[in-house]
């Protein structure tokens, strides 16, 4: 045997190992058995002569990229789904994102929709009804602008004069006032304490002139509503009384102050008006002795 191998398919392997022949991929076509018979003792030669054909072909393979196998295009496009004609496959991360955040979104949505129709309100299924009922505020508002117009205008309703025997002339009503309620303007004259002094010194003169000077304290100053002229005024006419049914009270219209009568009770139709004067001097009784009562 000489140290020679006798090998199927021994000229196929030298064309591969021909340095003349460039090689070429594998294919199924062209591919050599690899099942030697080996019938010499030459088989160690044979052995590294086939291994070194191998680290040959892997190297070209390596180079020029794996065989193409039978099919092996529909297998790859089973087992790694590619993009479709006409898709971008790109886009598919956008859409996911979009596809969460919309997700997000109307999870938000009904988790506040839920939320709400838990926190109903009464007003959610009853009308909202408006008290009609002012405050204390608007009530003390508009009669301040009724009686401002009353006294502005010089208006007296519900009352009348008479005459009273042994007394003169009285104020009665003529309809019912209730408690708080604006009477009548103690209307006259407004003087200050000067003038007013030289008033009373005159009428002191004349025993028939009567005592019509009211005089009050105003923003810390002394004031005097002289009624003593005829006028047809009423509140000039009103009698006194320590137990009357009406108190005096100033009223203010642009910074200007009036001497009013309000009721300090309920007063019925037919009662007499009356107030206290206040007057408890000894001089002023001896002189007018009805002061007592």
């Amino acid at each position: 045997m000489n140290g020679d191998v006798i090998c199927n398919g021994q000229s196929s392997m030298c064309d591969y190992r021909s340095p003349s022949k460039s090689c070429t991929p594998l294919r199924d076509g062209n591919s050599v058995s690899l099942n030697y018979d080996v019938t010499c003792a030459g088989k160690h030669a044979a052995h590294s002569e086939t291994q070194a054909y191998g680290e040959a072909r892997r190297r070209e393979e390596s180079r020029l990229g794996p065989p193409s196998l039978p099919h092996s295009t529909a297998a790859y496009s089973h087992s790694v789904p590619g993009p479709t004609p006409g898709s971008n496959r790109t886009s598919f991360p956008t859409q996911r994102a979009e596809s969460r955040k919309a997700k997000v979104k109307r999870a938000t949505q009904r988790a506040v929709e839920s939320k709400n129709s838990q926190n109903r309100k009464v007003t959610d299924f009853y009308p909202i009804r408006r008290s009609s009922r002012k405050c204390k505020t608007e009530l003390k508002c508009e009669e301040k602008k009724h009686i401002d117009k009353l006294i502005q205008s010089g208006i007296e309703e519900g009352m009348k004069v008479e005459n009273i025997e042994g007394k003169g002339r009285g104020v009665f009503a003529t309809e019912g006032f209730r408690k708080g309620q604006f009477v009548v303007e103690y209307y006259g004259d407004l003087l200050q304490i000067t003038d007013a002094k030289e008033k009373e010194a005159q009428y002191a003169q004349d025993p028939s002139t009567g005592c019509y000077m009211y005089y009050f304290q105003y923003l810390s100053k002394t004031y005097c509503v002289d009624a003593t002229k005829e006028t047809g005024r009423m509140g000039r006419l009103i009698n006194h009384s320590k137990n009357g049914n009406c108190q005096t009270k100033l009223h203010d219209i642009n910074g200007i102050p009036h001497l009013i009568l309000v009721a300090s009770r309920d007063i019925d139709k037919g009662e007499e008006l009356l107030y206290d004067y206040g007057d408890r001097s000894k001089a002023s009784i001896a002189a007018h002795p009805w002061l007592k009562h």
